[in-house]
């Protein structure tokens, strides 16, 4: 008995699009965020300088209550802050200083992780006003919302350049330098001013900024850029601080267990298992890969510990290239992947809307804003995780089982399991169609097409390139 699954790019068909246009109403409270919402929450990051043509904090305002549609209750605010003009990057290596023509320069507008100050926002997006019109809008639609903080380097405008040379990393003749890697050599970061983690009154600064946004401004948390390049004294420090202001969420760019730890950071990057998606979708490597990837995972990690899953953000997306340039045909599978397989999922700004271009870094660019095929596909996904007890990902997360089949080199099945109830995600990561077989038994539902589908280890069954199904009993 051979059955033919066609659910390949799912939100190509004519029954995943049938999805309903919701009216959101506004919740009447607020509660601080806690691990039921860690659970099962997406995460939204958020590019104010690209997400609308005007690149303001109320254009991106006016559209949360769409994004809660989508089942995010995390917004990741990438950096908010004022831009130093100092070294502003132009591009590579170029400074807009070295550029002769003075309406040339006037077009780059420099990294968002060139802080200037660290208390106040950046005009080109609005006026602090605005900001807390953000906050208040996501925490009236039950979301929760963190700022991207930059601790690791300042931009050269800073203030504490001048009035605090001594919080800064300095060279032998006493010159404050840019960020250096292990062997001592400039990463290239020439934009920014390295941070000097043994002076405590710095430290202390820093913490006090944090708090600023949480008392001031209601933050939810924060997003801590090259979080591993801080000192793990200083998160021990900080971070039970900013916890006695209200409970927050804590996200870190790192990839590392020890910066999970006690109760520091809730979430950190699943950059490995991105990087082997990536893999994948070339066919540079196989389903092996990720499975030795899960056990590896399974090892070095605590079992609540979270992990964010994504197949886009705006480092990928600009430097190395859209989801549809690095995934192409697999981008469906991978992206359904990032959503059952243990952690949180991550939406980056214009993946919602099929955006197929990388956006200009340094430079003001704009997302499209029309609804196409991921839309409905994230809608889906969205429903799915947030609802699902067996998609649970947080401090206590579902089981993750994988699923033995005929060819374990090129189909991935495995089952997520919460008390009674289980999703069962089932794909061939190959550009070749497969015949197979999953060593599993039971009756269960396409939750995307509400079809049944009975399995058992002798039942032989046929996807096409790329196709992917997921199951609940």
């Amino acid at each position: 008995m051979v059955w033919v699954l066609f659910f390949g790019i799912v939100a190509c068909n004519d029954e995943t699009k049938k999805t309903v246009e919701t009216e959101t109403e506004p919740q009447s409270s607020y509660t601080p965020i806690n691990d039921s919402v860690l659970s099962n929450a997406v995460i939204y990051e958020a590019n104010i300088r690209q997400y609308s043509p005007e690149g303001t904090f109320d254009a991106f305002t006016a559209d949360i209550p769409k994004l809660k549609d989508l089942g995010v209750q995390i917004i990741w605010l990438m950096p908010i802050h004022p831009i130093s003009m100092e070294k502003r990057k132009a591009q590579g290596d170029l400074m807009v200083s070295e550029i002769e023509d003075l309406e040339e320069r006037k077009k780059y507008l420099g990294s968002y992780y060139a802080v200037a100050d660290y208390t106040a926002v950046n005009t080109e997006y609005g006026t602090k006003t605005d900001f807390d019109k953000l906050v208040t809008t996501a925490h009236e639609n039950g979301i929760y919302v963190i700022l991207d903080w930059v601790p690791n380097h300042t931009g050269w405008d800073h203030p504490w350049i001048t009035e605090h040379p001594e919080y800064y990393t300095q060279n032998e003749a006493g010159e404050i330098i840019d960020p250096l890697n292990n062997e001592g050599e400039s990463w290239g970061w020439t934009d920014v001013a390295d941070l000097n983690y043994d002076n405590a009154e710095m430290q202390q600064a820093m913490i006090a900024d944090m708090q600023y946004w949480i008392t001031e401004h209601d933050v939810d948390g924060f997003r801590c850029d090259v979080a591993h390049g801080v000192p793990q004294a200083f998160w021990e420090k900080a971070i039970p601080r900013l916890r006695e202001e209200k409970d927050i969420f804590m996200l870190a760019e790192a990839e590392i267990p020890e910066i999970m730890t006690g109760d520091l950071f809730e979430m950190s990057y699943a950059w490995e298992g991105h990087h082997i998606l990536n893999e994948i979708a070339k066919g540079s490597a196989n389903v092996a890969a990720f499975d030795s990837y899960m056990k590896d995972r399974e090892e070095k990690w605590e079992a609540n510990d979270i992990l964010m899953n994504f197949v886009t953000n705006h480092d990928e997306n600009s430097w190395n290239g859209t989801v549809n340039e690095r995934m192409g045909d697999a981008q469906d599978a991978l992206l359904a992947l990032t959503y059952t397989m243990p952690g949180m999922p991550l939406i980056y700004s214009g993946q919602e809307y099929d955006m197929d271009k990388r956006l200009r870094f340094f430079e003001k660019d704009t997302i499209p804003k029309e609804k196409g095929r991921v839309w409905p596909l994230l809608e889906m996904l969205g429903q799915l995780k947030t609802t699902h007890p067996a998609l649970a990902g947080g401090k206590t997360p579902a089981s993750y089982e994988r699923l033995e089949t005929s060819d374990d080199q090129h189909l991935l099945a495995f089952r997520r399991k919460s008390g009674d109830r289980e999703v069962v995600y089932i794909a061939n990561l190959n550009a070749q169609p497969n015949t197979f077989t999953v060593n599993a038994s039971g009756n269960y539902t396409q939750l995307m097409t509400e079809e049944s589908m009975e399995i058992s280890p002798d039942l032989t069954l046929e996807f096409a390139p790329w196709q992917y199904v997921i199951l609940s009993n």
